[in-house]
């Protein structure tokens, strides 16, 4: 069913009235032993992604994402921007939840509407093709590169960012310490922005890394501080050709990663003249690309 056309509404706080944790019983297996007890979960539900068109025709369902209930406005913002739907956050009039009456109260929180302003650039035709797939099949690395680079992201190669190899450990070490969900669940990826200074600027926790990223990004996009030149992303997880796009996007000229980088990532951010780092742990960690960022042994 084609969901009705609602009124744009005006500019909405998140006031979402749900949690980013669940608790559930579970049987604990420890020495030997057995005992039931109560544990922290982190919640995974789905967020639908509408964008109603200026004109007022019908929604464009643009997405369905598997999230963790929170900052869901940055995360709709943020996927928009970095799959090349909108260009800027002026494109954006207003963000809101569902009010559609026909739906409960719980699923109004699983569906955001997105209203552009009129004359905005607003690539609704590209939101009804499909995104890409993990891993599938016949599309080489080449072709998703040159797909990007249609999409308009810049090449970040110019930007004079320099890092010191110390303070690589130090910023894992910040980012761990923002993640209050992570250290009830366990079971959180992360995405953490830091300044040039190695500050930490915000940190995003969710299920999926993903999703972590363009809720970075999404804050800073409707903060108006994109693109984030001079800026460095800490991911929790590995790096991925998807996480790399992403930061690309935004115009971060350095991405960190916990894990390990892909190959379509290392030729991704080399493409676009990014740093890639991973196996970020303490003072090692594995340059893939974009190494003149990187000071070493105090050199200026």
């Amino acid at each position: 069913m084609t969901p009705r056309v609602p009124r744009p509404p005006a500019p909405q706080s998140e006031r979402l009235p749900r949690t980013s944790t669940v608790r559930r019983r579970v049987l604990r297996s420890g020495g030997g032993a057995a005992q039931e007890r109560t544990d922290v979960l982190a919640t995974e539900e789905p967020l639908e992604i509408r964008v109603y068109p200026p004109d007022g025709g019908a929604a464009v369902q643009v997405a369905v994402t598997m999230r963790t209930p929170g900052h869901d406005f940055e995360l709709a913002a943020g996927f928009l921007f970095t799959e090349g739907i909108i260009r800027d956050a002026d494109a954006i009039r207003s963000i809101s939840y569902c009010t559609d009456p026909s739906l409960d109260g719980a699923q109004q929180y699983n569906i955001v509407n997105v209203f552009p302003r009129s004359g905005a650039a607003f690539d609704l035709a590209r939101a009804t093709r499909h995104f890409y797939a993990t891993s599938s099949c016949g599309v080489c690395g080449k072709a998703s590169i040159d797909a990007i680079r249609l999409d308009g992201i810049a090449s970040v190669a110019d930007d004079d960012l320099a890092v010191d190899s110390g303070a690589l450990g130090g910023l894992v070490e910040q980012l761990r310490a923002a993640q209050s969900l992570f250290a009830k669940t366990g079971g959180l990826h992360a995405a953490g922005l830091f300044d040039a200074a190695g500050r930490l600027v915000a940190a995003r926790e969710d299920v999926g890394r993903h999703n972590a990223v363009d809720k970075i990004v999404g804050r800073a996009l409707l903060g108006g501080g994109v693109p984030l030149r001079g800026h460095v992303l800490l991911v929790s997880g590995r790096a991925s050709f998807e996480i790399t796009q992403k930061a690309a996007a935004a115009g971060i000229p350095v991405l960190a990663a916990v894990s390990a980088a892909s190959s379509l990532a290392c030729d991704t951010a080399d493409a676009f003249g990014m740093t890639l780092i991973g196996f970020v742990r303490g003072a090692q960690f594995s340059v893939y690309t974009g190494a003149g960022r990187i000071r070493f042994g105090g050199q200026r």
